[in-house]
């Protein structure tokens, strides 16, 4: 018996629950062989007390079941009620451990088996086979009338007191059945429940672990492009007026390969000031668990550098601040600083060797506003589109990342506008 309808099932059980249910049984075995030796001494059927070779029969069809009570609880519960009730029948000397047996068989039942409906069924079944074989015992005692003295002073008859205590102790032994094998499948149930939950919020911690590295994957490299694109291509601008001027005019051309050179030293400080950071959180995040993003070495006051490197690269430029000047979150001015930057090296790599930038920064009541534009070859003129647009995807999700807006594209008047409004508050 037992087909599963239950998602989960306790059962089948390994080796070590096999092994204890042995034992079980051969204790209980030991026990009904002294049990039962004793009460036939005492004589508690008189001569109608059952064969011993019946009484040791009756031991092994109550003890045997108990070995196989958790592969297949509902036929062992069945067979321990048929053996039960064989005991008494027969007038087998036990009334004590017996009463074990069936306990045990009842309560695996609702302990372990899954399918809940026909767990149901068959200790209905049992209990009310019990019940009946009680109440008809009840009633044949009734019809002989010298089963226990009379007392016409006594407020309750002595047999009817007697069949009430009978009836209670059963009700008490059969639900206390039912109910701590249902309480047993509970909280097996709950324990199950509790480490599923417990797996999936470790498996929701590698997640969102991951997510953090590759998160924190996409900064690094944000920022490497960010510091990289922009001196390599001054330092790229720069060599190709060196290499034009060089057999003309060489005191342009060792200016030039001087820009070049400041490029790359720059970028190298900016690049080991990145990674010094990086390291630094790194080692206070293997102390303290997660730590927030490291901070840019970039921020508003760096403003100014980008403009002399356009103008460096031979392109006229300005810098503009409208507004009064106040600090800002740390975060935001990084981010403007970087949109800046990659807007300005897009004007050096395809705007064209004429074109103007202008930086501006406006302060506004809720935020700040970055704008880059230039005005590329000239009215009508193409522009190189070469790139691989990583630099606009990169510059949307900095603004993305702290709420802002971003507005790329052509102005109607030619060249390129990148305008972008981060919030301070």
């Amino acid at each position: 018996m037992g087909r599963t309808t239950e998602e989960w099932s306790r059962l089948p059980v390994g080796r070590r629950e096999h092994r204890q249910d042995a034992l079980l049984a051969l204790v209980l075995g030991v026990g009904l062989s002294l049990t039962t030796t004793l009460y036939g001494a005492a004589g508690v059927y008189g001569d109608e007390q059952a064969a011993w070779w019946v009484s040791a029969l009756m031991v092994v069809a109550n003890a045997a079941p108990i070995v196989f009570r958790r592969r297949w609880p509902m036929t062992v519960a069945v067979v321990s009620a048929l053996a039960f009730t064989a005991t008494q029948l027969l007038h087998v000397p036990e009334i004590v451990l017996v009463n074990f047996t069936l306990f045990i068989a009842l309560y695996t039942v609702g302990a372990w088996c899954s399918d809940r409906v026909r767990s149901e069924v068959v200790r209905w079944v049992v209990i009310g086979g019990m019940f009946a074989w009680l109440f008809l015992a009840i009633s044949f005692g009734w019809s002989v009338p010298s089963a226990l003295p009379n007392d016409d002073d006594a407020l309750i008859p002595p047999y009817v007191a007697y069949s009430l205590v009978n009836v209670l102790i059963n009700v008490l032994y059969f639900g206390g059945a039912w109910y701590a094998g249902n309480r047993a499948w509970s909280a097996a149930l709950a324990k199950h429940q509790l480490a599923e939950r417990t797996d999936e919020l470790a498996a929701e911690r590698e997640r969102t672990a991951a997510q953090a590295v590759t998160l924190e994957r996409v900064r690094i490299a944000r920022e490497l492009h960010d510091v990289v694109a922009h001196h390599v291509s001054l330092m790229g601008v720069q060599a190709g007026a060196a290499r034009r001027v060089v057999d003309r005019d060489p005191a342009q051309a060792t200016v030039s390969l001087g820009v070049v050179e400041d490029s790359a030293r720059t970028a190298v400080e900016e690049l080991r000031r990145m990674l010094g950071t990086l390291r630094e959180d790194d080692r206070t995040a293997g102390g303290a668990g997660p730590t927030d993003t490291a901070p840019s070495t970039a921020g508003l006051g760096r403003m100014p550098e980008l403009v002399e490197a356009a103008r460096t690269a031979g392109h006229a430029a300005g810098y503009v601040v409208v507004g009064t000047d106040r600090p800002v979150p740390p975060t935001v001015g990084a981010v403007a600083f970087r949109i800046a930057q990659e807007a300005v090296t897009n004007v050096l790599k395809h705007a064209g060797p004429t074109a103007r930038a202008d930086l501006r920064l406006r302060y506004l009541d809720d935020g700040i506003e970055v704008e880059v534009a230039d005005d590329g070859h000239g009215a009508g003129a193409a522009r190189d589109t070469s790139g691989s647009g990583l630099g606009h995807v990169g510059m949307r999700e900095r603004v993305a990342a702290v709420g802002g807006r971003i507005e790329i594209g052509p102005r109607a008047r030619g060249g390129y506008l990148v305008r972008a409004w981060l919030p301070t508050t």
